[in-house]
């Protein structure tokens, strides 16, 4: 008799989605998800943790190779606004990049090769601080999971543009090279009725931000592509206050590694600037830097001729995108790919009000299930 996981994948993600955490806090989610791994039969199991995440290896029957699935697990600083019964209980926090799908599809994915074990063997991948600080790098740098390098790994993402029982993907540049920015101004704050005893730092980011916005449109190769955002700007704490301190916060998406040293290069010299004209000073902090998600193009090729053939989804091949995914970091050590998962909703990606539609979960096992079995068997 098989033994089921005791909720239904629709169900898992609902309770998930009740539970966002940030990265390498997501000391509910793992508990969770531990909880649901054990209640399946563990003869062929071994489960490990790394911080927040997990790793699960289903031992093959007559294994040549090890295969992979990675899912994410992280939440994102969101107030929902979703018409959901199941609202994030983490005031502040959501589900709003589709963690929670993901997580309940690498739920299923397990479960059924727990139960229809393949000839290889097969990791999934839990992984912690997706969405910040970068939970990919370390992890694949870490002892447990070198143990268990896989030969070949893959991995999903939401779509909300794409129709349920649609996939999109492509060989080469999926998506782009990403980098936070966070650029801080310090100058002399003062009474509002004597400017000219201050600085005002709220000026000097006024002019910062419209120069930032010329680097795309006259640096960057038009042939190229980039993409440089400032997000949010804080400054000053009162309307008759001259501010001494303001903060812009931003990203930068490139799609050849080329444009984004020269992209991080232009910001330097435009804030240097900024530092002699308003005679204050700057600090740049990069943060998080993401890889871009570059799928291997012998193995794309095989997995959409393989999905053409056997029918399990509609393919779209589709054009590149400047979404930052630190999957990347996988895909430059390990061959594999990542494809787009239809989930037909009108609010994008980050969207406080976005709602998949949950039929994509099983249409994801579906595909990632029967490719795995496919791929083992050849």
């Amino acid at each position: 008799m098989s033994v089921k996981i005791p909720f239904s994948l629709t169900e898992i993600r609902r309770q998930l989605h009740q539970i966002p955490e940030p990265g390498f806090e997501e000391f509910k989610t793992q508990k969770f998800l531990l909880e649901h791994i054990q209640a399946l039969p563990q003869e062929r199991m071994d489960v490990r943790t790394w911080r927040t995440g997990i790793l699960v290896k289903v031992k093959g029957t007559n294994p040549r190779q090890t295969l992979a699935y990675r899912t994410d697990i992280d939440g994102l600083p969101i107030e929902e606004q979703t018409t959901y019964d199941f609202k994030s209980t983490h005031p502040g926090y959501m589900h709003a990049c589709g963690h929670d799908m993901h997580m309940a599809i690498a739920l299923g994915v397990l479960e059924h090769f727990v139960q229809h074990p393949i000839p290889d063997d097969l990791v999934v991948i839990f992984q912690p601080a997706e969405e910040g600080p970068g939970g990919a790098l370390p992890m694949l740098q870490s002892e447990v999971f070198q143990a268990w390098r896989p030969d070949h790994i893959l991995a999903l993402h939401i779509a909300p543009e794409y129709p349920v029982g649609t996939i999109a993907t492509r060989p080469g540049i999926l998506f782009a090279n990403t980098s936070e920015l966070f650029i801080d101004l310090e100058g002399t704050g003062g009474h509002a009725a004597f400017p000219h005893t201050a600085n005002d730092m709220v000026v000097a980011a006024a002019h910062l931000v419209t120069q930032l916005q010329s680097i795309v449109a006259r640096n960057v190769n038009p042939l190229d592509s980039a993409v440089v955002t400032v997000g949010k700007i804080t400054g000053g704490t009162k309307q008759n206050i001259i501010a001494g301190h303001a903060r812009l916060e931003g990203t930068i998406r490139t799609l050849s590694t080329e444009a984004m040293t020269q992209v991080k290069s232009r910001i330097e010299a435009l804030v240097k600037g900024i530092e002699t004209g308003f005679a204050c000073r700057a600090e740049i902090d990069y943060g998080s830097n993401y890889r871009q998600v570059y799928n291997d193009e012998h193995l794309t090729a095989e997995f959409m001729s393989w999905v053409r053939r056997d029918g399990a989804a509609h393919l779209v091949e589709c054009r590149e995108a400047m979404t930052g995914e630190d999957f990347g970091y996988f895909l430059d050590a390990i061959p594999g790919f990542m494809f787009w998962l239809g989930v037909e909703t009108p609010y994008g990606l980050h969207h406080a009000k976005i709602e998949p539609d949950e039929r994509a979960i099983e249409v994801a096992v579906r595909v990632v299930t029967r490719y795995i079995e496919w791929k083992s068997n050849q």
